[in-house]
């Protein structure tokens, strides 16, 4: 039988986000690449033409097809799914345009990866697709951007250097943005968070409503809950807890591990393929983990409070989401407007993330006793929105393309669990996102 048309599809491809994944997907467009074919898909003729010429330039556009679909017409989403192996989702918020295509793709076992870092909409399709994508093999992993693996392999990373007899108790995430011009964030991340804290009270309810999951085993004490605002000398930044999608997917990973110690097998996975596997599950030791957000001076962790506070008191009710989303420049102090960062904004943005790990010489420890080691690992890479998801998200599609049978069958899982024994790290390492040991201490 022949295979469908196209190896994928960039579903949402005239949004902020979709335009630079069609621009990063185009470096890999070439015969000796997994990537052989790929089309993009939209509601607008027009913006995907213009889409795909800003994409090329400054050379003449690859003749690339586009296809209309709409998420408001199932079928023409459907009819997508038939025609590719694999989706490429950048329509969002999720929670109101996610879940048809999510549908689409577990019913015709296509494959699906997005950029999505909303908690709810993951749990959700999670609760109510995994088992169907595990009987039709579809393969459905959100956060595949920057939301959620910088975080889920930085985790990993820092866990594997606690070799031998040695064990993590927590590891936490300091990130920093930087830019040589303004930080700007576009509207369609801004509206994300204000929809999260609009829909707080529905994740409660909804992981109240699942069964309990199995909990790693993770050495000593709980974590103490520590000070709002934390001044980290050792890596000169002042820093306040993030609620981000990052704790909650590497949770989810964590817990699939509690539950499958060496790793979800493959469909199809070779002798070398399985030990590889195990081997690398065999390294990753679980840890508490949470996020902060750090700048280098108290003025401006003060302003990403204030933001939050704006965003919490006023995304809870009608009213208060209509003026965060109709004003989003005043209520997010500048960080966030409708038309998006501009490409030198972009391009002049990075980010460090870094990973302080705290642990024990020995596993075997007393209950009670205090962290001896600290282990800190660093992350780096390019403006997060624009840059690094779209590296992210293709090269989790090279990896589905052309390693597919050593993937699992299907279900809707986290990236950690299925791109954690790839050759993931490495690639992004190839393509700008670095990894770095940065000190070792007793």
């Amino acid at each position: 039988m022949e295979g469908p048309p196209y190896d994928l599809i960039i579903l949402g491809a005239t949004g902020f986000t979709g335009k630079y994944v069609v621009r990063e997907a185009l470096k890999f467009l070439n015969p000796s690449s997994p990537l052989k074919s790929f089309a993009l898909a939209g509601r607008n003729l027009t913006k995907l033409t213009q889409t795909l010429q800003w994409a090329a330039h400054p050379h003449s556009p690859p003749p690339i097809p586009f296809l209309i679909a709409d998420i408001a017409d199932p079928q023409s989403i459907h009819r997508l799914c038939t025609q590719t192996k694999l989706i490429l989702n950048c329509v969002g918020p999720f929670r109101r345009y996610g879940e048809p295509v999510v549908a689409a793709c577990v019913e015709t076992g296509c494959d699906y990866l997005d950029i999505c870092g909303e908690p709810e909409f993951m749990e959700k399709m999670e609760t109510n697709y995994h088992e169907r994508a595990v009987q039709s093999g579809a393969l459905v992993v959100s956060a595949c951007g920057f939301d959620s693996v910088p975080a889920e392999l930085g985790l990993m990373f820092n866990s594997r250097q606690w070799v031998g007899q040695m064990a993590p108790n927590r590891i936490e995430a300091y990130l920093s943005l930087e830019s040589k011009k303004k930080i700007v964030g576009n509207f369609g991340t801004f509206e994300s968070a204000v929809l999260g804290v609009a829909n707080a009270d529905q994740l409660l309810k909804l992981r109240r409503s699942r069964p309990r999951k199995p909990r790693p085993q993770i050495p000593g004490p709980p974590p103490p809950k520590g000070p709002t605002i934390e001044h980290k000398k050792e890596i000169g930044l002042w820093a306040v807890r993030l609620p981000s999608a990052d704790s909650t997917v590497v949770r989810r990973t964590l817990s699939t591990l509690a539950e499958n110690p060496q790793g979800l097998p493959g469909v199809n996975e070779s002798a070398e393929e399985i030990e590889q596997r195990k081997t690398f599950w065999s390294s990753v030791k679980p840890a508490h983990f949470g996020v902060k957000i750090g700048t280098k001076s108290l003025i401006g962790i003060l302003r990403i409070i204030t933001v939050g506070m704006f965003i919490g008191l006023l995304g809870k009710t009608s009213f208060g989401r209509w003026l965060l989303l109709t004003f989003p420049s005043v209520f997010s102090l500048g960080w966030f407007r409708k038309k998006g960062p501009s490409e030198e904004e972009v391009n002049s943005a990075s980010f460090k993330m870094w990973f302080i790990g705290h642990g024990f010489r020995s596993s075997n420890n007393e209950g009670n006793v205090e962290p001896e080691m600290e282990i800190v690992t660093r992350v780096m890479g390019p403006e997060i929105g624009y840059l690094t998801t779209p590296i992210i998200l293709v090269q989790c599609a090279l990896i589905v393309l052309s390693k597919r049978e050593s993937l699992p069958k299907g279900g809707v899982l986290t990236p950690g669990i299925v791109f954690g024994p790839t050759d993931l790290q490495q690639r992004l390492q190839e393509n700008g996102i670095s990894f770095d040991v940065v000190s070792k201490n007793a």
